[in-house]
């Protein structure tokens, strides 16, 4: 295997590492108004990602750092053709991170409830963008044979990113009902459980119509099969959530995660953005990538580094490992930090 296809599939592991780990904090976040009822209820949906959600937005910057680094032809269209969703990106990253802080500045009711607000607008906000980016790319983009946009600010923003804004938020919503039902008890997890059986089967719908319009176009034998274990996994976390093994149901639902993605790259590759004027004009890993010999070094910083970071954040999730549960209704039960 070429070192230009190992950094494709590097990239392709890192975006969906990224969904992965954060769809269930953006999740969780987008959550807080329907499945936190009572103040004690939403701080436990907050302690249950309080510890993780900042090292899971590494993910999001080694991915786009991959990008720069390895195929600066990609990055240099990919991103002003989508600078509108990766700005909203930007933002909602940006004030949920400054609301988890400032919730616990002050100790008031008015003043935690609008920062866990802004907590799940900053989610919504994030997950869209980053569905909207995800879906218009792998999709097509109207780009000319420089790779430069044609057309106004909206131009890549049609159906496609709608596609990937409503498949990535309907993922990371039932996946955070998932973990929530899988890391707390009380009345969050079986409202959790609840949320996760009414509606898995059609959070999974925009997701496997993602992946089957690429899979239509470019796609091979391999790919059909990875899309086919998307699909079954639907079923297999639907059907054990109804029975309760929250374990079981969150990995099948990670399955449908790592079998869409694997469709979509797989099926792409080697294209990275394809034009929708012309195919000729498709920026691919040959035309975007840097020389053999950066590809080179970088593979041997990453051999080194990439362990330490993977062994670190696989122990963080061991030490926040147990099941939590809401502390007992008082009148300062907004105080205790998250």
């Amino acid at each position: 295997m070429d070192l230009q296809t190992v950094w494709f599939v590097a990239v392709a592991v890192l975006w969906t590492g990224f969904l992965l780990l954060e769809g269930f904090d953006f999740g969780v976040a987008a959550l807080l108004p329907v499945l936190g009822r009572r103040p004690a209820d939403r701080h436990l949906m907050l302690r249950s990602i309080g510890p993780l959600w900042d090292g899971n937005e590494v993910w999001l910057i080694t991915a786009a750092g991959a990008v720069f680094a390895a195929f600066p032809g990609w990055y240099a269209t990919w991103l002003p053709a989508l600078y509108l969703p990766f700005v909203l990106v930007l933002v909602g990253l940006i004030v949920r991170a400054v609301a988890f802080e400032w919730r616990h500045s002050h100790h008031t009711a008015q003043w935690d409830t609008t920062w866990t607000h802004v907590i799940t607008a900053g989610s919504l906000i994030a997950s869209l963008g980053i569905g909207a980016a995800l879906g218009a790319t792998t999709l097509g983009l109207p780009i000319d044979a420089d790779g430069t946009r044609v057309g106004g600010a909206f131009a890549g923003l049609g159906w496609s990113a709608l596609l990937g804004a409503v498949a990535v938020l309907g993922f990371s919503l039932v996946h955070g009902a998932v973990f929530l039902a899988l890391k707390t008890d009380g009345p969050v997890r079986l409202a959790a459980r609840a949320f996760a059986r009414r509606w898995a089967p059609v959070a999974a719908l925009p997701l496997l119509l993602w992946a089957l319009l690429v899979q239509l176009r470019s796609g091979t034998v391999a790919t059909a099969v990875l899309l086919l274990v998307a699909a079954l996994a639907v079923l297999v976390a639907w059907a054990r959530i109804r029975v309760d093994r929250e374990g079981q149901a969150f990995a099948a639902w990670a399955v449908v995660l790592l079998g869409s993605a694997a469709t979509v790259f797989g099926a792409a590759y080697p294209v990275v953005v394809p034009s929708t004027i012309d195919p000729a004009f498709d920026v691919t890993i040959a035309t975007a990538s840097v020389s053999d010999y950066t590809l080179t070094v970088m593979t041997w910083a990453a051999g080194v580094g990439l362990p330490v970071v993977l062994g670190y954040q696989a122990w963080t999730y061991w030490v926040f490992r147990k099941r939590l549960t809401a502390e007992p209704e008082t009148p300062h039960a907004e105080q205790v930090p998250a």
